[in-house]
């Protein structure tokens, strides 16, 4: 089997990174970096308030990983919309859903309910609310980074300043 030069197979796996993109708002790109990173979501780099809910961010190689814990009674045409001022959730959603049930209806009247275990994507153009009285945690890959984000939609943010564990 013929070997690949190392240049050849650097350009390869650089070109395959950096094309992992999405159009529009929610570009999801991985960024290569020279060594192993890791942080925990229980000490993010941001986390975000919000009515009946909160949100935990930590980023890694140019991913925004969320965890949003969402109680009963949330949702997201109740507690985010007059804070976004959008008509529904305008961010694609790639989650995996820890615990909780998470019902969401898309503008065209489609709906479907997620549980633990499973994984959602949702485009531009839903809504989404806890059922139940369990909380729903989700932890997403796509759009939490744009839940209110700095300067947007006014939901508060704290950045941490604790020490990092990505040594």
């Amino acid at each position: 089997m013929p070997q690949q030069s190392p240049q050849r197979g650097a350009a390869t796996l650089e070109s395959a990174v950096h094309s992992t993109c999405l159009e529009g708002p929610d570009c999801f790109r991985l960024d290569v970096v020279a060594k192993m990173e890791k942080k925990a979501l229980s000490v993010p780099d941001e986390r975000r308030s919000f009515d009946k809910g909160q949100l935990e961010l930590v980023t890694l190689g140019g991913v925004t990983f969320g965890r949003a814990t969402l109680q009963p009674g949330w949702k997201w045409s109740t507690c985010v919309k007059p804070i976004v001022s959008t008509q529904s959730s305008e961010a694609v959603r790639l989650q995996y859903h820890v615990s909780g049930r998470l019902r969401v209806r898309m503008d065209d009247g489609s709906e479907d309910e997620f549980g633990p275990g499973e994984v959602s994507l949702l485009p531009p153009g839903h809504d989404a609310w806890v059922v139940g009285d369990e909380p729903v945690v989700v932890i997403d890959i796509l759009g939490m980074a744009n839940l209110g984000p700095a300067g947007a939609g006014n939901i508060p943010s704290s950045k941490s300043e604790g020490p990092r564990r990505d040594q």
